[in-house]
């Protein structure tokens, strides 16, 4: 019987590992953007303040409080509440990105030097480096950049003919 979850397991963990790759993407440019509009510097300079262990239990904060939201998205999914769910988890997953990201981004170097965090964060990396040199990820980046930019010209087109008209 473990023979037959050992392949589940693993096919679970990649899928939730692109989730948060994917999710990450669009995390940091919100993020950057509250760091730079809302944070305020006194909330920041306490934040970089504290030592590494009181900054990883900040940091574990909206990971603890915001992970719940995945199991509670995937009822809702199977009880038919499907936009629901996804409501719930795509909105879960950004603001527990995002706030990863902020503290991550102020607590960095102090989490650095916390053995088993720099273990698991080198792992990340590698982990990391390794799935974005694949074959499928390099594909996947190519049709999202073409998407990309489909969507840029048309949008661009939209706007240019809507002018034009207004032109009349």
């Amino acid at each position: 019987m473990k023979r037959i979850w050992r392949p589940v397991t693993y096919f679970l963990a990649v899928v939730y590992f692109l989730v948060d790759l994917i999710f990450s993407g669009v995390a940091r440019p919100i993020s950057e953007w509250v760091g730079r509009h809302i944070v305020s510097r006194r909330l920041r300079n306490w934040i970089r303040s504290l030592p590494p262990y009181p900054s990883l239990a900040l940091f574990s904060v909206p990971v603890i409080l915001l992970e719940p939201v995945k199991p509670i998205a995937a009822y809702l999914a199977a009880t038919g509440q499907f936009l629901s769910a996804t409501l719930r988890f795509v909105s879960g997953e950004l603001v527990k990105l995002v706030l990863v990201e902020r503290l991550f981004d102020l607590t960095r170097d102090k989490l650095l030097k916390i053995p088993a965090f720099a273990w698991a964060y080198r792992n990340y990396q590698s982990a990391r480096t390794w799935l974005e040199a694949t074959e499928a990820w390099q594909i996947i980046r190519m049709i999202g950049r073409s998407v990309s930019t489909h969507l840029a010209n048309w949008r661009e087109k939209a706007f240019r003919n809507l002018s034009l008209q207004r032109g009349r």
